[in-house]
């Protein structure tokens, strides 16, 4: 597994868990977060609204996930604690070995 996979692996495992600490140090400072409700949001941004507490998910199962070179796509099914499901699509990019951007399009339920 090289390094950008356990990073992406790494920051959904954390988004289930809740654990913000450890998704800090995976971002860069200028990080953007952008999805059909978010338009280029800061780390500040992304943290107040999209990481709700307590965690919904119990768990995201990744089913897609390439990689090539400074960018990744990851298809993911999400299943949330209510028994509710749906997959989205993102793309990651990364700058000097941080993700420096987020890009979510959301799915259908699952």
């Amino acid at each position: 597994m090289t390094i950008r996979e356990e990073t992406v692996r790494g920051l959904y495992d954390a988004y289930v868990q809740g654990r913000k600490d450890i998704v800090r140090d995976m971002l860069s400072d200028d990080f953007t977060f952008s999805s059909p409700r978010d338009d280029h949001i800061g780390r500040h941004e992304y943290f107040d609204r999209c990481w709700p507490e307590p965690p919904p998910f119990r768990g995201m199962e990744i089913e897609f996930l390439e990689i090539d070179g400074e960018e990744a796509v990851v298809r993911y099914r999400a299943a949330k604690h209510d028994g509710s499901a749906f997959r989205n699509m993102e793309t990651l990019r990364f700058k000097d070995g941080k993700l420096a951007a987020v890009e979510v399009y959301f799915g259908r339920e699952a």
